[in-house]
């Protein structure tokens, strides 16, 4: 009489199953920790994204709103409407915000640079300063490893430096603004951008009582 086999696993049998078993789970666990990956790479570049898009806007409103208003600086020194280099520009721009209906210039000077890979924005309270005025300076935009602005002049041709100085040797006339302006940026994250501003140059014409400061 033939012996029944028992009903149940054998130790072979078991140890197979729990090998397949513990295989699946890897992948799984392996396929889920790819997927998880990706999402957070893809919440990083969408930040990043993000960043780059607010930076240029933000210059974008600026360099738009860019008046024909000359200043003077901690010195006393009469400055142009904008002055610039191709690593650095400052300028007057009209539309500052004032919730608040304080009795004060809508008008603002605002400066753009680079430090510490970081593109930065600084803005002045008044727009003739004493040597005692205080700015506001905070990072538009971070892993900048360089920039470099340059101007378009009357001639439609782009120039390094605003005012250009053989120019404004040659003319009496005050500098006024470029008809645009330039700017590259070259990020670790997104290589070389190009971005060309048009300067409206709006007149300062519109201020709050009490304007000129």
């Amino acid at each position: 009489m033939m012996c029944r086999r028992s009903a149940g696993f054998t130790l072979i049998e078991l140890l197979v199953a729990m090998s397949i078993f513990a295989v699946v789970a890897l992948m799984a666990y392996s396929g889920l920790d790819i997927v998880m990956k990706a999402r957070k790479q893809g919440d990083a570049h969408s930040v990043k994204l993000a960043a780059l898009q607010t930076a240029f806007a933000i210059l974008e409103r600026d360099i738009e709103q860019a008046v024909n208003r000359s200043i003077r600086d901690d010195f006393g020194d009469n400055q142009p409407p904008m002055v610039g280099d191709d690593k650095v520009i400052e300028f007057t721009r009209t539309g500052r915000r004032n919730p608040g209906g304080f009795s004060r210039s809508n008008l603002q000077r605002i400066a753009y640079g680079i430090e510490d890979e970081q593109l930065m924005r600084a803005s002045w309270q008044v727009l003739d300063r004493a040597q005692d005025s205080e700015y506001a300076s905070g990072p538009l935009l971070e892993g900048v490893e360089a920039i470099k602005f340059s101007y378009l002049d009357d001639q439609l041709e782009w120039q390094s430096e605003w005012p250009v100085r053989n120019l404004t040797q040659q003319n009496t006339a005050p500098p006024g603004l470029p008809k645009a302006i330039e700017l590259i940026i070259e990020s670790e994250q997104w290589g070389e951008i190009r971005r060309v501003f048009r300067v409206a140059g709006i007149k300062p014409a519109a201020q709050t009582a009490g304007g000129g400061s």
